[in-house]
């Protein structure tokens, strides 16, 4: 890869750098942009639900995702394109994370009938997932 050479006029010095770096650099403000475009998410979703706690879970090369109990047992998640940005998202929204997503945590999850026949309403019986 070809290197090149920016002068820095504030520090009258020279510094390399490789395309390589500015590709990771790149890629770092694009992950920045998305964890805070996700962190506006989960603030909305908190503010919708009297709060929020969440986990996030790893989802192998699609990235992380970020499942969100409201206090009010409303429950919803996001995907982030992977398990840094998910965590970052999290940390600049103020969520309180659990490691797994059982106990109280889980139990703080309110379902309807939407999620019931979505679910399970086949095998017992439910109307059809049509």
């Amino acid at each position: 890869m070809a290197d090149t050479q920016q002068s820095d006029p504030k520090a009258g010095q020279t510094s390399e750098q490789t395309s390589e770096e500015r590709a990771a650099q790149k890629a770092g403000r694009k992950a920045d942009r998305k964890a805070a475009k996700l962190a506006k998410r989960i603030s909305g979703f908190a503010a919708a639900h009297g709060g929020a706690e969440g986990q996030i879970a790893y989802l192998g090369q699609r990235g992380a995702r970020i499942v969100l109990v409201g206090e009010d047992g409303g429950w919803g998640d996001l995907v982030a394109h992977s398990y840094p940005v998910a965590q970052k998202a999290a940390e600049r929204a103020g969520l309180t994370l659990h490691d797994d997503f059982d106990g109280e945590f889980a139990a703080k999850v309110r379902t309807g009938r939407y999620e019931w026949t979505r679910m399970a309403g086949i095998q017992v019986g439910g109307p059809a997932n049509g």
